[in-house]
């Protein structure tokens, strides 16, 4: 049974940063892909970044130069830096675990940018 647990998020004031962190268990970590996806209400579920289990490293436009999405295998963890924090960036932030035609999801971690 694949869980993800995402924690970090939290209530920031614009030009703020917060890390996001994503723990794994019950998967073979170093093998999947994993991606942060965020919602916003009213909006769709988009993809914010993500890096394979290679490590290579992918980024929405609205969040290049600003996020940083990093792994660790040997603690099954996935982080998202999140720096100059935009009011435009508040959503729910969810971890995606993917290795094949498998794909898993997170329960979500609130992010609000506001002053």
């Amino acid at each position: 049974q694949v869980q993800l647990v995402e924690s970090g998020g939290g209530l920031v004031q614009p030009g703020g940063s917060l890390r996001l962190s994503c723990a794994a268990s019950g998967v073979v970590f170093g093998l999947h892909h994993m991606g942060w996806y965020r919602q916003a209400p009213g909006k769709q579920r988009e993809l914010v970044a993500a890096i394979t289990s290679g490590g290579s490293t992918n980024y929405a436009d609205s969040v290049k130069g600003r996020f940083t999405i990093s792994r660790d295998n040997a603690e099954n963890t996935v982080y998202l830096q999140m720096n100059s924090l935009k009011p435009e960036d508040t959503a729910v932030y969810y971890c995606n675990a993917a290795f094949g035609p498998r794909s898993s999801w997170g329960q979500g971690t609130q992010v609000t940018v506001s002053s």
